[in-house]
């Protein structure tokens, strides 16, 4: 028998066959948010005390048995039973078996609605500090690359046509940079999401006094949603919002990964990695396949689709809760199991990525200087576009050198890179 069922009925083979459609994958992922469900109920409930609708006796009971379902989820013994709809049940039912009527007055003055509503976002709030520290560790690995390799010369591309000079530390560095303006997506995210629906109920608030503020404070969010009927609409668009923050994460990985697939090509031959991270054809003896990074570069692809789904699955819904928007849990909870992923191999994998230090003995680079030539010509009062010109005639008649002094010159300039700047902007 479901909570909200007040009498037995007949018709059980068919009550399964829609429970088991509504239910769907629900109670698969609900188990993500069984810690931040007794969390919750931990806050609601010593709140239902200051307000006196529970004892202090009362609330001592119902305390120590949450945290001994607490102390069942971190050491992985919790389960959910067959006949339980989603983890609000389950753990009200665990109550209530343990503590009689006690355990069925944790429920009074809130709704699955702002339970669901309050562990998403709790959920939500941990795992953007978990994307946090790892983006912090990609960054720091980038930083280290780039003050390593910041010497080292590579081709810069336009339209993938050779341009100009560049180096591996302006390439490992740019990256690094990326990840500070996604994490300014990060913190808006957390900045929105940060806020306490509890006690909007099923989203038109409760006749009991609730004091939202000490749930707020409990646990830890920086305000709540005052509107009770907004509190409802948060769900859904902090998914979204949560989601389009992991979209800009992954567009960075996934050029980065697009380009070390690209540097590792024999044709560029720029990046090696050791044989432990490629693969080999089940043909061709002589392949080394970048498999780790093309995977990334996949998976993020598809992170980048995410508020686009999400978007979708909302988009002619009116305010007020609506069963689809248990979908989001199917669509986000797996996808940041996929960002965390990429994020981890890739701080695993760039550290042992072999640079080729003589990319430049290729004579196809030479004319890449071109641009350091008509400068020279400048320098010596030529006005630009004479120079550009001159430098261009001898291009075509293929006549263009540059001196050893030019690339030095040049080599200097590109190493003297912003790393000092870019490492405080983190911070900030």
């Amino acid at each position: 028998m479901k909570l909200w069922e007040k009498n037995v009925t007949e018709f059980e083979v068919e009550k399964q066959l829609v429970e088991k459609f509504t239910v769907g994958r629900d109670k698969q992922f609900d188990l993500l948010l069984a810690p931040y469900d007794v969390k919750g109920s931990l806050a609601h409930a010593e709140m239902l005390c200051a307000i006196g609708i529970l004892t202090n006796e009362e609330w001592m009971l119902i305390k120590g048995e949450l945290l001994n379902i607490q102390t069942e989820i971190v050491e992985e013994r919790f389960k959910m039973l067959p006949h339980v709809e989603d983890i609000h049940s389950q753990i009200e039912f665990m109550l209530t078996e343990k503590l009689g009527d006690l355990g069925k007055k944790i429920h009074t003055g809130r709704s699955r609605n702002d339970q669901v509503l309050l562990d998403i976002k709790l959920y939500l709030r941990n795992e953007i500090n978990g994307i946090d520290n790892l983006m912090k560790q990609l960054f720091d690995v980038l930083l280290f690359q780039a003050e390593k390799h910041k010497d080292v010369l590579m081709p810069g591309y336009t339209h993938l046509q050779v341009a100009m000079p560049s180096s591996f530390g302006l390439w490992f560095s740019a990256f690094a940079e990326s990840l500070i303006d996604d994490r300014e997506m990060l913190s808006a995210a957390k900045k929105i999401i940060n806020k306490n629906p509890l006690g909007s109920g099923a989203g038109y608030g409760s006749s009991f006094p609730l004091d939202r503020s000490l749930t707020t404070k409990l646990l830890a969010f920086d305000d709540l949603n005052y509107n009770v009927v907004y509190a409802q609409m948060t769900r859904g668009k902090s998914e979204k919002i949560f989601s389009m923050m992991m979209a800009n994460v992954a567009q960075t990985l996934s050029k980065l990964s697009m380009d070390i697939c690209l540097y590792m090509n024999q044709n560029f031959g720029f990046v090696s990695f050791p044989d432990y991270l490629t693969t080999g054809s089940s043909i061709m003896p002589h392949k080394k396949n970048p498999d780790i990074f093309e995977l990334i570069r996949g998976k993020c692809n598809r992170l980048q689709a995410l508020p686009n789904e999400l978007t979708m699955l909302q988009i002619n819904l009116p305010s007020g809760y609506h069963r689809e928007l248990q979908l989001t849990k199917e669509i986000i909870f797996p996808a940041i199991e996929e960002l965390k992923a990429c994020l981890s191999m890739m701080i695993y994998a760039i550290p042992k990525m072999i640079i080729n230090k003589n990319i430049l003995k290729n004579e196809i680079y030479n004319d890449m200087f071109s641009v350091e030539e008509v400068n020279k010509l400048v320098q010596q009062q030529v006005p630009f576009r004479d120079a550009y010109k001159i430098v261009g005639h001898k291009i075509e008649a293929k006549e263009f050198t540059t001196d050893k002094k030019v690339r030095h010159t040049h080599e200097g300039s590109i190493g003297n890179l912003c790393l000092k700047e870019i490492k405080e902007k983190w911070k900030n």
